[in-house]
């Protein structure tokens, strides 16, 4: 079991919020799954037949999207669930394909709006903390892109720098490959999140998970509250 823990300099500046972990061992990654596949057709009907009639001010009237614009406000950027949300529900678009354990955590993120990274736990390097950025972070994103990051983000750093930030993603050095067979997924909640919506995005994913690797092991599965 990986051992996280959380900085007080992250409990001092997010008070309220909460961090949770899912971590799953024996998994496989390696094939498409159909089960997971109709879930995700089940979940984009479902987007569509909730929130067809609404407008950007109606989701952002749900709770859980007001906390999160409230976040994201503060760094001048736009939450983007909300967007993924609003192109099923309103554009007619679909959920990628990118592999059966990101895209477990994709459909539960659109049910749930809750922020989710997932990482391959053989790829992180002890110690995890959860933590504030500095001003002297850089993350290297998805694309090879080398970004600095603004000072007061939630982030979570191993011994080799910052593996994901909520506003600038998770770094290419942890990602979920077709061989990871130890994952993590690491939920960022800010303060105005019910943690009740954490907890039930944690299950979602074990059930998603379930439905092609029915003998993945749970190692931990808890919330880190500030």
């Amino acid at each position: 079991m990986v051992i996280i823990q959380a900085t007080e300099a992250w409990r001092t500046v997010h008070p309220g919020a909460a961090i949770g972990l899912l971590e799953l061992s024996n998994v496989a990654n390696e094939t498409a799954s159909p089960p997971l596949n109709q879930r995700k057709k089940q979940i984009e009907a479902q987007i569509r037949a909730n929130y067809e009639t609404f407008s950007r001010r109606d989701f952002l009237s749900l709770p859980v999207m007001a906390a999160y614009k409230q976040y994201y406000q503060g760094f001048k950027k736009t939450y983007h669930v909300l967007l993924q949300v609003e192109s099923i529900a309103l554009k007619g678009k679909k959920l990628p394909n990118v592999s059966p354990l990101v895209d477990s955590n994709f459909i539960a993120e659109v049910e749930t709006f809750v922020l989710t990274a997932g990482h391959d736990v053989d790829r992180l390097q002890a110690p995890l903390w959860v933590d504030v950025s500095r001003d002297a972070d850089q993350i290297t994103q998805m694309n090879g892109e080398t970004r600095v990051i603004r000072a007061g983000d939630m982030i979570m750093r191993d011994a080799k720098g910052v593996s994901c930030s909520v506003i600038y993603g998770q770094d290419n050095r942890s990602a979920i490959s077709a061989a990871t067979t130890h994952v993590l997924y690491v939920a960022y909640a800010p303060s105005g999140v019910n943690v009740e919506f954490v907890e039930t995005q944690l299950r979602k994913i074990k059930e998603n998970i379930r439905l092609f690797s029915p003998n993945a092991t749970v190692e931990q599965q808890r919330l880190i509250i500030a």
